[in-house]
This record gives C-alpha cells, structure tokens and sequence, in this order.
C-alpha cells in the first residue's frame, strides 16, 4: 500500500460524511431535549432518596445515543460493527424504580429519532410524554392502600382501636398481629376516605395506645 492509496481510503471519504451543521444541530436538540427528560424526571420522582447522578445519566445517554446512530445511519460498514461492539457490553447497575426504565427507553428513543432526522416527531413526542407523566406520576389519590402499625398494651385497646379506624377508613383489613408481654402489634391495611391523616393523631392519643404509625405501600412515609 502506498501513500497514495492511504489517502485514497474509504476512511477518509468518511470524514465529510456528516457535515457539521447536522452534527452540532443533532447534539443541541439532543442536549435541550435530554435536559427536559431530566427535569421531568425530577418533578416526577417519587422514591426514597432521589439521585441527581441518574437525572445526568439521562442527558447523557441522549446524546450519546443521537453521535452513535448519527455514525451507524452515515455507514454501513460501521453499523455492523457497531452491534458487534455494543453485543460485548454488560450494564450491572440495578434500576431501583419501575418508572426510571421508562425514562431510560425514553432518553434512547430521543437519541434515536433525533439522529434519524424526524425532529418533530422527538420535540411533540417528547412534550407529549412529559406531560403525561406529570399528570398520572404526581397525581396523589386518598384510595391508594396504606398500613397501620399500632401498638398497643391490651385486646381491649386493640378493639377500641379498630374500631375508631374503621370509622374514618373505607376498608380496615388485618394484615399480621405480634402478641409480646404487654404489648400487643398490629399491621393494618387501610383505605382512606380522604387525604386528611388527622385522624391518626386522635389515634396515638387513646389510652393504651403506645404508637401510630402510618405507611403507604411505596415505602414512603406519611409526613
């Protein structure tokens, strides 16, 4: 091979491949559009400790996906190798909530669309979503099945206590009892009828009562 025929090369014809107005286009809507996933993502979270490390993740992962599918879309060759590369990697992370897969599948699907060229379909698509997520997420309903952890000192104060939770419950439903020396504790499913958790401190304030304490299945705490 001479020197001639390095500069001949189908690996220096692909440098024009791509101009760089569609590069620096793709990659700001991806950036702005990775940005929305992300602040979506943080009104919308509902677990335990939120991570803004993931919130990155997803811009990231946006952009990232619009430069490989911008260079798989621009060469054949190099798609093929590109699945044979992407084949050998492994993600161990574990997703500790359902909806972060969703918004995994929807940083990708930007990237992808984007680097396809339909940038309507990635904007309005994109917008659609968001809002859906921000309605149904954040929407907070008083139907949504909660437990009691009660403890108390006797059988009668057990009775007396149920019998006020069904009161202001939809549904009282015993889930599990532990009887110790002087103390008796109960797990209790409940359905509220409204938001309004006053009650539970009318509850802690029965005699015999040594604890209330409300849970909602997610495993936040009622506050």
């Amino acid at each position: 091979m001479t020197f001639q025929d390095i500069f001949k090369s189908s690996f220096l014809e692909n440098i024009n491949s791509i101009s760089p107005l569609d590069m620096v286009l793709a990659l700001a809507l991806a950036f702005g559009l990775g940005l929305f996933i992300f602040l979506v993502y943080k009104k919308t979270y509902t677990g335990v400790m939120y991570s803004s490390s993931f919130g990155v993740t997803l811009v990231a992962l946006t952009m990232i996906t619009t430069l490989v599918i911008l260079a798989v879309t621009s060469n054949v060759v190099l798609s093929l190798g590109m699945v044979g590369a992407l084949s050998i990697v492994r993600f161990r992370t574990a997703i500790k909530e359902p909806l972060d897969i969703a918004f995994l599948f929807w940083a990708i699907a930007v990237g992808i669309v984007l680097a396809a060229g339909m940038i309507p379909l990635a904007v309005f698509g994109s917008v659609i979503i968001g809002l859906v997520l921000l309605v149904f997420v954040n929407k907070k309903s008083h139907v949504n099945p909660y437990i009691v952890v009660l403890q108390c000192d006797s059988h009668k104060t057990e009775v007396e206590a149920r019998t006020f939770l069904e009161q202001y419950t939809q549904r009282c439903v015993l889930k599990s009892k532990t009887v110790r020396k002087d103390t008796v504790e109960l797990h209790l499913e409940i359905r509220l009828k409204s938001d309004n958790t006053d009650f539970l401190n009318v509850l802690s304030d029965l005699p015999g009562v040594y604890s209330a304490v409300l849970v909602s299945y997610n495993g936040d705490y009622m506050g």
